[in-house]
């Protein structure tokens, strides 16, 4: 017993001092400076911004007619790569100002998905698929009555299909309203050695631009929306990633060869951009760390937790107990559920214990020491908080059903870790991610997706991996594969302790 409760204390030590390590890496500190979109999400609002004021109500229909870009070079001294990134977006959007965080809706063209309707940071809708060539342009067109904004596109400029409609409550009377281009960051080699990215470049040829309506100004405005007072043209300055002052999602194009703007053409322009206009996630462009990664103590406090789970009955066969114990309870399945239910609810209370130091104290130490933690909602922490109880609660009952089965601590104590600790350990270190995932779909380990606290938007392109906070099941579903486990083994384990001498 004094065994237990010293693994029970270690287990609480652990979670708690990886989780408050002011070592911990974030790159951007206290000051990071994300901007807030309209839900009160944090948001990344970096692009190229054509525009006029737009008084009430009125359309803007323009043709984009070519859309190429260009990713960081593949070596030291070499030039730019064409090519465009999936989310490299480019079409017509109204703003309800330039201030970053602004409500809005966008149609746009993209790299790799099409043609899409988004709006406020967080919200994607799908319209035709296929990308933008000489031969094969695009016209988009944006319809705005009072907060009703419509998107429609169209192959010829003829025959028009709606995207979608969406409401923006906050807009004001006068919107600003244009073309934009953007492009987000190039990420590649994601998998168990880590990923790199920098920024990329997009370039668009918009053509056949109209208006109706209560256009205020003849001019078009070029803005760089938050852009910084460093930005190089590709190929003058220092070698891509962010530099110091960078807007988050990468303000600055890619050594290579041009730089973000704008230059009238005829019935149209020519815009390039880079960034992104999307919500900030912290896999996306390695923004600070989440509640979930500052419990990264967790897997440790996980292999003392199977430990004692295990050696809870094999400590007595080991010692010659059993029968003593079967002496005073005969009833067995009465006497291993007795076990499994202090045992689990010693555990959940530690483990909710200690998470709650961590996810409560340990996001101001972090930023204390230069790391930006993504805040959360109190729903979201609870969660976190409780989930993190529960998987150490109920991964240890699986241990005990091992314990029953084997009888034999070490043994016992080996499946219990391979079974729950080690899939979590291999998926965030040397498998791929695909391999990992799926350790992560069938295996006890599943139940770490409790632990996530921000989500996963499809229309970001991340670095979603278990070691950036991001796991392949929702948390619940997670977390229910572990119950099924622990459920299935404690099950057989009653089954076999009735049917044996001891």
């Amino acid at each position: 017993m004094r065994g237990w409760l010293i693994g029970m204390a270690a287990a609480a030590a652990a979670i708690v001092g990886l989780g408050l390590f002011p070592g911990m890496e974030g790159t951007c500190g206290s000051g990071c400076g994300l901007p807030v979109g309209p839900g009160g999400e944090e948001v990344t609002d970096v692009f190229t911004f054509v525009h006029r004021p737009l008084a009430g109500d009125g359309t803007i229909t323009v043709r984009v007619a070519s859309l190429t870009g260009e990713l960081p070079p593949d070596g030291p001294g070499k030039g730019p790569q064409p090519g465009l990134v999936p989310w490299a977006k480019a079409g017509l959007i109204v703003r309800s100002g330039t201030q970053q965080g602004a409500t809005y809706a966008a149609v746009m063209v993209t790299g790799a998905h099409g043609v899409r309707l988004q709006h406020d940071y967080v919200h994607d809708r799908a319209g035709k698929p296929g990308a933008v060539t000489e031969s094969a342009p695009r016209w988009l067109r944006l319809t705005r009555a009072g907060d009703v904004v419509t998107a429609l596109e169209s192959a010829d400029g003829t025959s028009w299909t709606g995207v979608g409609t969406v409401r923006l409550k906050d807009l004001p009377a006068t919107a600003e309203v244009g073309l934009f281009v953007t492009s987000p960051m190039f990420v590649e080699g994601v998998g168990a050695a880590g990923a790199s990215s920098a920024p990329s470049l997009a370039t668009a040829g918009f053509d056949h631009l109209t208006t109706t309506g209560g256009w205020q100004s003849a001019t078009w405005t070029t803005e760089r929306i938050g852009g910084t007072a460093d930005e190089h043209p590709i190929g003058s300055g220092p070698p891509p990633g962010p530099a110091p002052g960078d807007a988050p999602g990468g303000s600055r194009a890619p050594a290579g060869g041009q730089a973000p703007g704008a230059e009238q053409t005829g019935d149209g322009f020519t815009v390039s951009g880079s960034g992104d206009i999307a919500p900030a996630v912290a896999g996306a462009a390695g923004l600070g760390t989440t509640i979930s990664q500052t419990l990264v103590g967790t897997f440790a406090g996980l292999v003392l937790v199977v430990v004692v789970g295990a050696m809870t009955m094999t400590g007595e066969y080991r010692r010659g107990l059993i029968r003593t114990s079967l002496t005073a309870a005969p009833r067995r399945g009465a006497a291993l559920a007795a076990k499994a239910t202090v045992l689990g609810a010693v555990t959940f209370v530690v483990g909710v214990a200690a998470a709650a130091v961590v996810v409560t104290i340990g996001p101001g130490l972090l930023r204390d020491n230069g790391v930006y933690v993504h805040p959360v909602s109190t729903t979201t922490e609870l969660r976190v908080i409780a989930g993190t109880g529960a998987l150490l609660a109920v991964a240890a009952v699986l241990a005990l059903a091992f314990g029953v089965l084997l009888r034999r601590g070490t043994t016992a104590v080996t499946l219990a870790f391979v079974a729950t600790v080690l899939p979590y350990l291999l998926s965030m270190t040397v498998l791929p991610v695909a391999a990992g995932a799926w350790l992560l779909r069938v295996t006890p380990a599943a139940a770490f997706a409790i632990q996530q606290s921000t989500p996963q938007y499809a229309q970001v392109e991340g670095l979603y991996t278990p070691a950036n906070g991001f796991f392949p099941l929702t948390p619940w579903s997670g977390l229910a594969v572990l119950l099924a486990w622990a459920a299935a083994g404690l099950a057989f384990a009653a089954y076999r302790f009735r049917r044996r001498d001891v």
